[in-house]
């Protein structure tokens, strides 16, 4: 009978498909085996890309006429222990003449194609069986027979396995190349600097990128100089107190004042001393004009991998790579849906079966609040229908839709660890909260004028608390108001009914003119969730949610690697990490580096330049450009940079 055979990941994964498959047969030295299957197992990477001196015993030794490196006919190498012997044992499983078709079921994502694409290319398998592939966006018994059952050719994934090819020789000839190069021009300096007998420069694409974001914050706070300004808030009445703060518009004696710090305040305080005593030559305030407003903010977005890591360090203190670890975890237990994704929306055929997972949640008494919320769904008729709403949306899905919970793993639930259901719980609030309505409020905005000068008064009530009642128990998590004033230091009057019975043309007795010290501050550093966002967007650290998803492009990075890449800054020594804050700055070592690569190879440091990278092997992925043609740019990029350094480092010693 002939045998087809499933290779995974790594074995737990295994362990589930063989369930999936009812297989009970005894586990083997490195693999199941049934009457139909047999199903074996990775390590993670079982073949690796081999150094430079192996393809020629000459090139160990760093020297400067060896480069640029650019080999013409790659060479790889099967890793050595425990790896070795597993790819021995699929290498035979591979080559069976009774196998007549063979599963590649690796890690639904690029860096799994690479895996197993590397485990096939130096295991020949047998020439006729047939190649497939399992893509699955979720361990449950249901979605594993569904890949099984709907892989396609793997031919169909060949441009995603020629991104993932490209990729790894991105990084490797980057940094093989400038490693090198820098490391023989300035690794002494740089020991010196660090009082060590001797040192080696690590470059990466992305990793020296992402250095460059951290050192340039930290300088930007150590260049940082205060700058105290005063602010005029007036306290009127009518009934009641009410708040307004001054602005200097037009028709103000101080329009555009050099005075002026900004329109809001002065930059000397006796400045603002004398403009109070101008305005106590007034003795009426008028409501001049009132604007009402009903506004509402929508639950947000689904997470992706990296918005969950951002939340998760900002409320747990946890660093990417454990968030990473921890939904991996719980996507191994069958509770949550693959977490390397960068979208952070629905298929339109998941929404189509959504209330499948709001039963199993149901199902699950995860605990008594989110029982709660899914019991007001149901007496109040939320609608389950998502199709036509922002949450759901084909074209901003590549690999895989946003992080929801399956609705199964109930087996597992009870032993999460306190992490796991801290998180896990915050992926099912975040999901549930896509259904409820969203927050309403009522805002007022009042101009007063005194004389030819105006204050102007804020008020803001929650008329519906809509999805935020999901987080209400949650003392942790910070709701996001989007409505927030444009002016984050505005006044806002709690008692927002004294300024709902104000009139245009009512007078307010004017009480007191009081004095705001304000001062200027220095940006924030980042965070390790933080800089994830960061590396998301290309550098830039965005705070409105919206506003991420409408930008949102190529990254530096991918949602898989970020979290390791900041991890290895930190082990090579050139940033620290904060363990209980994830605040993330430089170390001496890493200002160094920094400045050596300004000097050198400074647009590595660029993020537009690395995200392009990243931009031009999602085109490889999506075909919308040839593998030779990337390859190409790439050799042609590093070979001119390379040139270009030696060239102006012999100008500079002997004259040409």
């Amino acid at each position: 009978m002939a045998k087809k055979v499933i290779v995974t990941e790594k074995p737990s994964v295994a362990m589930e498909f063989a369930k999936a498959l009812k297989i009970n047969t005894n586990r083997k030295d490195g693999y199941i085996e049934s009457d139909e299957w047999i199903i074996t197992w990775c390590y993670g990477h079982l073949v690796t890309m081999s150094y430079p001196e192996v393809y020629d015993e000459k090139l160990k030794m760093w020297r400067l006429d060896t480069l640029p490196f650019l080999p013409q006919e790659w060479k790889y190498e099967i890793l050595p222990g425990v790896q070795g012997k597993q790819f021995n044992i699929i290498k035979t499983l591979l080559q069976r003449e009774d196998v007549d078709t063979i599963y590649n079921a690796g890690d639904s994502g690029r860096e799994g194609e690479y895996i197993q694409r590397l485990v096939f290319m130096m295991a020949n398998p047998n020439p006729n069986a047939k190649l497939k592939r399992v893509w699955i966006d979720s361990q449950t018994e249901e979605e594993i027979l569904r890949g099984i059952n709907e892989a396609k050719d793997i031919t169909e994934y060949n441009s995603l396995s020629d991104a993932a090819y490209l990729r790894a020789k991105e990084d490797y000839l980057i940094g093989i190349n400038f490693s090198r190069l820098i490391s023989l021009m300035y690794a002494r300096n740089l020991a010196k600097i660090m009082n060590e007998d001797r040192a080696v420069i690590s470059i990466g694409r992305v990793m020296t990128c992402v250095l460059g974001l951290i050192v340039n914050r930290e300088r930007e706070i150590r260049n940082f100089k205060k700058v105290n300004f005063y602010k005029i808030q007036g306290t009127f009445a009518k009934e009641a107190d009410i708040l307004g703060d001054f602005k200097s518009v037009e028709g103000s004696c101080v329009f555009e004042s050099p005075r002026l710090y900004n329109e809001t305040g002065f930059k000397k305080k006796e400045d603002a001393e004398k403009f109070i005593e101008y305005l106590k030559k007034s003795d009426k305030a008028v409501v001049e004009s009132i604007t009402k407003k009903k506004t509402k903010e929508n639950p947000p977005l689904l997470f992706n991998l990296a918005e969950a890591q951002n939340e998760c360090t900002r409320k747990f203190k946890i660093s990417p790579d454990q968030t990473l670890q921890t939904i991996q975890s719980l996507y191994e237990k069958k509770l949550v849906t693959y977490p390397r994704t960068d979208a952070r929306v629905l298929s339109t055929a998941i929404a189509k079966v959504i209330t499948k997972n709001l039963n199993g949640i149901a199902k699950l008494n995860i605990s008594d609040d989110i029982n709660e919320m899914i019991k007001k769904m149901s007496t109040e008729k939320y609608s389950t229908k998502l199709e036509k709403t922002k949450y759901v949306d084909d074209s901003k899905i590549t690999d895989h839709y946003a992080i929801i919970p399956t609705g199964e793993g109930k087996e597992n639930l009870s032993k999460l660890t306190e992490l796991e259901r801290n998180v896990y719980e915050l992926i099912v609030k975040r999901f549930l909260a896509i259904f409820y309505p969203a927050a309403e409020y009522n805002r007022l905005s009042i101009t007063i004028k005194v004389g030819e000068e105006r204050f102007f008064a804020n008020g803001k009530v929650c008329t519906n608390i809509g999805y935020l009642e999901i987080y209400k128990n949650d003392k942790n998590i910070k709701i996001v108001d989007e409505e927030k004033s444009k002016d984050a230091d505005e006044s806002t009057n709690e008692n927002i009914e004294v300024l709902s019975k104000l009139k245009k043309n009512d007078v307010l007795e004017i009480k007191v003119y009081n004095i705001k010290e304000g001062e200027t501050t220095p940006p924030k550093r980042y965070n390790s969730g933080a800089m994830i966002l960061a590396m998301e967007n290309a550098g830039k650290l965005i705070e409105d949610e919206e506003l991420r998803e409408q930008i949102k492009g190529s990254g530096i990075g991918t949602s898989a690697t970020r979290g390791e890449i900041i991890k290895k800054l930190e082990r090579i020594d050139y940033i620290a990490t904060n363990s209980k804050t994830q605040i993330l700055t430089p170390t001496k070592r890493g200002e160094a580096i920094y400045d050596i690569v300004v000097n050198t190879i400074p647009d590595i440091l660029n993020p537009e330049l690395t995200a392009s990278w990243e931009k031009g092997l999602a085109m490889v992925e999506q075909k919308e450009i040839s593998a030779d043609e990337f390859m190409n740019k790439l050799e042609s990029y590093v070979r001119n940079k390379v040139l270009k350094f030696k060239k102006s480092r012999n100008e500079y010693l002997y004259g040409y």
